[in-house]
């Protein structure tokens, strides 16, 4: 089994980096094949669960590459995660760490648990939700539905500095999935005047300044 983590395969051959940026655009890379693999082990397991972060993103349709997976669960399924998969095809990075690694491919799991806080991680009006209140099927793979998504980045994003992308990622859902002003009723009122300031702004985006 492989004992080298997967972003520092990435880091240390360019040449695979690239190959792998392909695939993953194909739906073939490793970070895919990764979480096929923990979707039907936690199917297996019975444990609510639903991808989050930037292949919960990738699902919904912004198509940027991402080098781990997200999983937001409750700390009840945390706990049954860890007694079912802790060495038996999975590691933790290090002693004590809620998160895991492929034992096999290299790829991190991170796992996010209901009741936290996004972004500062400190007290606010949004938490991280309960999976199984708001998971979405999207291509056979359980997701955070967009509401709660965009919901949770916004809260993120507005309450850490180094937690910016998070708005940027709501700015290209936007963009790609032609959201509209109206969507903001849909989300937690915490966030719903920061959605309609990334809408507007937006709007006022020319296509020339819409390049990659």
């Amino acid at each position: 089994m492989s004992t080298v983590a997967y972003e520092q395969r990435l880091s240390a051959n360019r040449r695979w980096a690239l190959n792998e940026g392909s695939k993953f655009f194909e739906d073939k890379s490793t970070v895919q094949d990764a979480l096929r693999k923990i979707t039907k082990r936690l199917t297996d397991l019975h444990v609510p669960f639903a991808i989050a972060g930037g292949m919960a993103l990738f699902q919904h349709g912004v198509r940027r590459f991402t080098e781990d997976i997200a999983i937001l669960v409750t700390q009840a399924g945390l706990q049954a995660i860890h007694n079912a998969l802790d060495g038996l095809g999975y590691v933790p990075p290090f002693a004590g760490s809620k998160n895991l690694r492929d034992a096999e491919l290299g790829v991190k799991i991170e796992f996010i648990i209901t009741g936290d806080y996004p972004g500062d991680g400190k007290p606010k009006p949004v938490t991280f939700p309960d999976p199984k209140d708001v998971v979405v099927d999207l291509g056979g793979i359980p997701c955070v539905n967009l509401p709660t998504m965009v919901t949770l980045k916004l809260a993120s994003g507005m309450t850490n500095p180094a937690r910016l992308k998070d708005l940027a990622d709501v700015q290209e859902l936007i963009k790609r999935l032609q959201l509209t002003r109206e969507f903001g009723d849909e989300l937690h009122a915490y966030v719903r005047q920061k959605y309609a300031e990334l809408w507007e702004s937006v709007q006022h985006v020319s296509p020339g300044d819409d390049n990659p």
